[in-house]
């Protein structure tokens, strides 16, 4: 049994393999849209439980939608339904879903819930997102990256903003696949050390910039997410948007990374906040290849963690 719990978790020989195979489905599920047969099912007689602590619309869909085209089934479930961790422990809950499933995917806010699931449950899980990371997000990133410019070993990435936890998997990404990365924000926001030294200790070049300008020199692909959170009240919105106003992602900064430099978000996006839309529809940005692949990088890890 195989969880996907978190980028820096597995072996990276293992994560080449999940987005080689991400590649290949993506290449035939092409073929098939133009009329080729549909014979692989891997996931035939298969159940996977979807939770969602965590409102979402591209994780649910793009599990949802991966599972059915590998011929599985899905079983849909929100935290409200389940009231997970209240009438009933997690643990509980892991050991009867494994009676039931094949497959977890747990989308949630506190990582405990996610750790505690996969400790025992005797089905893998795959982490659909925590508060403090989301490695299924950066899967699909490091896979559109190398569509579009190749190996992303030795590449320099700049993420913009908030080191929250899709900055965090970049960091946990930088150490598995060879990458350099710079964080541009305020103090306040700064990622957290812990992954910050992971990925160093891994022989990464991982530099806290605050000149957002600096920052972007040389950089291969400049990186976004949203400056709040739907939960956030608005006096704290708008401090975090005083503080964050500074490294907005516009074309003034484009420019100053290299000309090829591509530019990604893993959406939703506030368009005229954390980036301009005239970079979000502009010929650098990837954003919407970025979104895709979330359904081609999932299939692999799901593969991957039942091994077919």
């Amino acid at each position: 049994m195989t969880d996907f719990l978190d980028i820096h978790k597995t072996d990276p020989a293992d994560l080449r393999q999940i987005l080689d195979q991400a590649s290949a489905m993506k290449t035939a599920r092409a073929g098939r849209l133009r009329g080729a047969p549909d014979d692989d099912q891997p996931l035939k007689d298969r159940m996977v439980a979807l939770i969602f602590e965590k409102p979402s619309t591209r994780t649910r869909v793009s599990f949802d939608v991966g599972v059915r085209q590998m011929g599985g089934q899905t079983m849909l479930l929100s935290g409200a339904e389940m009231q997970l961790g209240h009438g009933e422990t997690i643990a509980d809950t892991a050991r009867v879903l494994s009676r039931y499933v094949d497959l977890i995917m747990i989308r949630t806010f506190d990582e405990s819930v996610l750790l505690e699931m996969a400790e025992y449950s005797d089905v893998p899980v795959i982490n659909g997102l925590t508060d403090r990371t989301h490695p299924c997000q950066i899967m699909a990133d490091v896979l559109t990256f190398e569509e579009h410019r190749g190996p992303i070993d030795g590449k320099k990435v700049v993420w913009s903003g908030d080191g929250n936890n899709v900055c965090a998997s970049f960091l946990h990404a930088a150490a598995q696949f060879g990458f350099d990365l710079t964080f541009t924000g305020p103090s306040q926001l700064d990622p957290e050390d812990e992954f910050v030294g992971l990925a160093r200790r891994a022989g990464r070049t991982i530099t806290i910039e605050r000149d957002p300008y600096k920052a972007v020199q040389d950089a291969d692909l400049i990186v976004a997410d949203t400056w709040v959170s739907m939960h956030d009240s608005q006096s704290t919105k708008e401090r975090r948007h005083n503080m964050l106003r500074p490294y907005q992602v516009n074309e003034d900064l484009m420019a100053h990374a290299k000309p090829d430099a591509l530019f990604m978000h893993c959406l939703p996006a506030h368009r005229e906040e954390e980036v301009t839309s005239a970079v979000m529809d502009g010929p650098q940005s990837v954003i919407w290849d970025e979104a895709e692949n979330r359904l081609h990088a999932q299939k692999a890890i799901m593969r991957w963690c039942l091994g077919v």
